[in-house]
């Protein structure tokens, strides 16, 4: 179990990138100016890096470039990656989302009125991440936010049966386009 908050302070997370890409290979210093270190950031990628088969994200807002980094890095390395996400915010000036689907990622969206508005990622079936986080650089360097992270088998199981429910009903198979 692991609770985060933030706001997180900028950090360069090049190190732990690196490492989840080549294992083992020798660390390469990063020429940015971001210290390293510790951080709600650099923890929440630890934890979606250690997926190992699968990685389910459910997300209202995706616009952070080293969360995105991390996700493409997961489906390189062969971790099946889903993503649901809201339609009106796809395509907003800095959405990651459209970057992803160009990687290969499976994304689908929403068709109704209404947000989509969750906030949770399921990393082997095995772990829940959820909280009140967008994963916006905003949310995550400026504002008031909590991920909650737990491998209980009864939270993971709901969240998983509400992903399923909802990749489902946004199949684009099923979209109405003349009612």
């Amino acid at each position: 179990r692991e609770v985060l908050f933030f706001p997180s302070r900028p950090c360069c997370i090049e190190a732990l990138l690196a490492e989840a890409a080549e294992p083992g290979a020798p660390a390469r210093p990063c020429p940015c100016p971001l210290p390293s270190g510790d951080t709600a950031l650099s923890r929440l990628v630890r934890r979606l890096l250690s997926a190992r088969r699968s990685l389910d994200l459910c997300l209202f807002s995706f616009s952070c470039p080293q969360l995105a980094r991390a996700v493409q890095l997961l489906h390189r390395r062969g971790v099946r990656v889903r993503l649901v996400t809201d339609a009106q915010y796809m395509g907003l000036h800095g959405s990651q989302i459209g970057r992803l689907r160009h990687a290969g990622i499976q994304v689908r969206h929403d068709q109704h009125s209404g947000y989509m508005h969750h906030k949770f990622a399921i990393v082997d079936r095995r772990m829940l991440i959820t909280g009140s986080l967008n994963w916006t650089t905003q949310a995550i360097q400026s504002n008031r936010e909590n991920v909650l992270v737990v491998e209980d088998a009864d939270y993971v199981k709901a969240f998983q049966d509400e992903f399923e429910r909802i990749w489902e009903e946004y199949n684009p198979a099923n979209y109405i386009f003349f009612p």
